[in-house]
């Protein structure tokens, strides 16, 4: 049991139940990512929901991309204009000659 799942189950707060449908890669990478953090989906979610009410919104910013936005991106997802570099020193080095 995780930590934050502890405090919880400690505290003795009941608890409400969250379904949600989500796609199944997108679950196995982010549970990876939280797996490397000591956390659960679960937790995760409960720190979500806690910074929602905490910031009294989403604690991240969620926009429409602008115009030159969403064409770079596009671009990216078709390969159009990426540069790849072999080395994280060597991609430092090309941005550090700008």
């Amino acid at each position: 049991m995780s930590a934050v799942s502890r405090l919880c189950y400690i505290s003795g707060m009941k608890t409400a139940v969250l379904h949600t449908r989500i796609a199944p890669s997108l679950k196995t990478q982010a549970e990876s990512v939280l797996g490397q953090l000591g956390l659960s989906s679960s937790d995760a979610i409960r720190i979500f929901f806690k910074q929602v009410v905490l910031r009294k919104g989403i604690p991240f910013d969620v926009a429409i991309p602008n115009r030159a936005t969403a064409e770079t991106l596009k671009k990216s997802a078709q390969n159009i204009g990426v540069k790849t570099f072999d080395t994280p020193e060597d991609a430092f080095a090309e941005w550090d000659a700008l």
